[in-house]
């Protein structure tokens, strides 16, 4: 139509319809005249076929050094940095390339693109419900938790399915171990109700450090009996390849910033004691097994059967109790009753306790303790097992070696120190004693620090003779027991009822 132009949908309609119509039937049909078609025609004739590319603006940086410097450095070092790269010609020479960085980047990037070495290919898997579970362990430093005020030094054991994503957290106090894993995967399996075909770990580095040859293999062979206990095939990762483990290496990030998440929402990092701990963590790993519960569902169908029992998650050492009334293993000094002194006892040790067995008979169970990173002796002390001997030898106190483990509480130390600023050696010593004998006679540990905080907090040193009335049990408060006759009545009423029934 005169005077109105074309538009872009009329030219690409009309270079569609020229490839079956001639020039005046495309124009019609696209809207406009012949003429206007030819024209078209002509101004397509003359149209060049491609754009040219655009030639370099401006000379090219790096044209003295590119071929003859970087060229080499990136032959000779495929993994060499960029950043190594630039900072070495600009130690060569002197602010000539400080404006390049961006252009050597590039050209290096591209460089590597064309002539560079191959890389490795991470391919990616399709998972079968019930094939595959993975164990891992993630430290928990930065999230500060703590037990009754006392920081708590720990990690997390982490087991996850693969195919559904349920997953299983565990609180372990010690390091790396086979006893931590192994404790930990089985109550792993036990709340999921059956155990995958194929369990996956990494190459449980941490565990063999410091092991001898023998030890090594003892711990190779345990690994494998308690996978087979379940019917599972252990399987790991090659050392250093965090990859081959990912399914579970990407979840620790979700898991520690869930548990981050909830300690902030719950206000406190401080937890009454460990058991508390446990139970929020088992809730955090629940709240998300619950979004993925069909799946879970689904994996759960296909998984193997557990086996009628749990299997060993603990190590076994034979000692002996010693005339200090105790006993030393692996660099930590355990106290027992003194009746035990002078007796082989075997030791379970979890990673969390430790169970002292005398024959077949459990004699207690007691927290484990662990060497200090510098290579100094703990002590797990219980001063039930010691104080009858300290009523006798009250001055042994001053120089006990294992003195601060012996107070179950800081109120003792701190009434200790405070007696010891204040009065003799001699007389702090029978004071505390005293002060421990009472506790243990009387059952009042917490109710006795108690009193000794807020007499402390007012200048008031403790006195016997008033803690002795305080805590000396009451006689008018035992409960009256009454007993209550039947009358012989009951009895006929019985045996009538019970001679109806037979007839």
């Amino acid at each position: 139509m005169t005077g109105r132009h074309l538009t872009d949908c009329q030219r690409r309609l009309y270079m569609k319809l020229r490839d079956i119509h001639t020039p005046a039937i495309a124009g019609a049909k696209a809207g406009f005249s012949t003429a206007t078609a030819y024209l078209l025609e002509k101004e397509l004739r003359l149209r060049p076929v491609g754009k040219p590319p655009r030639e370099r603006r401006r000379p090219d940086p790096l044209v003295d050094i590119w071929d003859s410097e970087i060229v080499p450095m990136l032959r000779a070092a495929p993994g060499l940095r960029s950043v190594a790269i630039i900072e070495e010609m600009n130690r060569r020479y002197p602010g000539r390339y400080l404006g390049t960085r961006r252009t050597m980047e590039r050209r290096i990037r591209g460089w590597r693109g064309l002539h560079g070495p191959e890389q490795e290919v991470i391919f990616r898997q399709t998972h079968e419900p019930g094939r595959m579970g993975l164990s891992d362990f993630t430290d928990m430093a930065d999230l500060a938790i703590t037990i009754a005020r006392e920081p708590l030094d720990h990690r997390l054991y982490h087991f996850r399915l693969v195919y559904s994503g349920f997953e299983h957290a565990h609180v372990v106090l010690g390091g790396e171990s086979y006893v931590a894993l192994a404790e930990g995967l089985q109550n792993a399996l036990w709340a999921l109700g059956g155990a995958p075909s194929e369990h996956r770990s990494d190459s449980l580095s941490a565990a063999f450090r410091n092991l001898d040859d023998g030890a090594r293999a003892d711990l190779t062979t345990r690994y494998d009996a308690l996978c087979a206990h379940y019917g599972m095939e252990p399987t790991r990762n090659n050392t250093g390849v965090a990859h081959e483990n990912g399914s579970i290496e990407s979840s620790h990030g979700h898991l520690k910033k869930a548990v981050e998440d909830g300690v902030l929402m719950r206000g406190s990092r401080d937890f009454v004691d460990l058991t508390a701990y446990r139970g929020f963590i088992d809730e955090v790993s629940g709240r998300h097994n619950a979004k993925y519960g069909a799946r879970i569902d689904i994996e759960r169908a296909t998984l193997r059967e557990l086996p009628g029992r749990r299997t060993i998650d603990f190590e076994e050492a034979i000692v002996t109790v010693t005339s200090s009334s105790g006993f030393v293993l692996r660099k930590v000094f355990y106290s027992t009753p003194s009746r035990l002194i002078g007796h082989r006892l075997r030791a379970r040790l979890y990673d969390d306790r430790l169970d002292v067995y005398l024959g077949a008979s459990l004699q207690m169970t007691m927290p484990r303790g662990r060497a200090h990173a510098s290579g100094a002796h703990d002590h797990v002390v219980d001063y039930r097992h010691l104080i009858h001997s300290l009523r006798r030898k009250p001055m042994a106190l001053m120089g006990l070696v294992y003195r601060d483990k012996l107070f179950p509480r800081q109120a003792y130390r701190r009434t200790f120190d405070v007696l010891l600023a204040t009065v003799s050696a001699r007389v702090a010593c029978r004071t505390v004693v005293d002060l421990l004998a009472l506790a243990h006679d009387r059952a009042c540990e917490g109710e006795l620090a108690e009193r000794l905080t807020r007499d402390l907090d007012a200048d008031i040193l403790p006195d016997m003779s008033v803690l002795r009335g305080v805590f000396t049990p009451d006689a008018a408060a035992l409960p009256a027991i009454v007993v209550t006759y039947m009358p012989l009545s009951a009895y006929d009423e019985l045996a009538t009822i019970v001679v109806g029934e037979a007839a």
